[in-house]
């Protein structure tokens, strides 16, 4: 979809209701809980590597003068010099990771919600024709999220809100650049901020509650629950194009639910 239609439609948007959203993203995390785990775990094992490059120095640094890190010491400058550049390419890679990740699950959500047949592809944004495109997302959202945690971290609550819409715009405008992208986020970041804050909060907040009382290991099936409700706000605010709309799949209890 293109840009000018995106916004014509934000414009246009209607007023949700915040207790209709929040029940129908618990009737859609009831069908896509499984694809939601394992998207979160996949995600914490390409993960664990972007720590190395954190720790890898640490370690490096440690074994070449064992007395940098004595407690009676200041950090030395070859350690600041290395962590700072550090934690802004991991955070920048977790990102771009995140955005991937997240893009896949959402396509998954959309066919599950509309009845499309498709294998659940995980990967699916993971293309040589995306990836440049991720990576310059995750360069421009680091660059917005350190402007604003700068500017007293009270800015920050307000970009977090588009910034978490990016993997869903892309997810479903993949052919959009990196700039509309951004600019499409925060276009209904602004225009529906409150709504999206507020649902995030409560689904992320009752996620939790419900995945400690399943021991604590139940966070990793639930969280993904906190995801679905920006989704149910882009499909009532924009929706999708019929045209995209593959043919509705008949009811196969034996489908696969994992990577295909």
């Amino acid at each position: 979809m293109k840009l000018h239609l995106l916004e014509e439609k934000i414009e246009k948007a209607p007023q949700l209701d915040f207790g209709n959203i929040l029940d129908e993203s618990f009737e859609l995390f009831k069908k896509v809980w499984v694809q939601g785990l394992v998207m979160n775990l996949l995600t914490i094992v390409f993960t664990i590597p972007c720590m190395f490059i954190f720790y890898v120095p640490m370690l490096f640094l440690g074994l070449s003068n064992p007395e940098a890190f004595a407690d009676d010491g200041t950090p030395p400058v070859l350690l600041l010099f290395v962590m700072i550049p550090a934690y802004v390419i991991i955070f920048f890679l977790i990102f771009a990771l995140s955005t991937l990740m997240r893009a896949g699950f959402y396509r998954i959500c959309k066919q599950q919600d509309l009845g499309v047949s498709a294998s659940d592809n995980y990967f699916y944004y993971f293309k040589k024709e995306y990836l440049s495109k991720v990576f310059l997302l995750a360069l421009m959202s680091v660059g917005i999220a350190f402007a604003a945690a700068l500017l007293c971290m009270l800015p920050l609550f307000y970009v977090l809100v588009p910034l978490n819409l990016i993997p869903l715009f892309f997810a479903f405008n993949p052919d959009l650049s990196a700039k509309e992208l951004l600019k499409a986020s925060f276009k209904l970041g602004t225009k529906k901020w409150l709504l999206i804050f507020g649902l995030t909060i409560v689904a992320g907040f009752a996620a939790q509650v419900v995945g400690m009382f399943l021991c604590f290991v139940g966070i990793f099936v639930t969280a993904s629950f906190s995801l679905i409700p920006q989704y149910m706000v882009y499909k009532k605010t924009i929706g999708f194009d019929e045209a995209e709309e593959e043919k509705p799949q008949e009811n196969d209890p034996n489908r696969g639910l994992f990577l295909k």
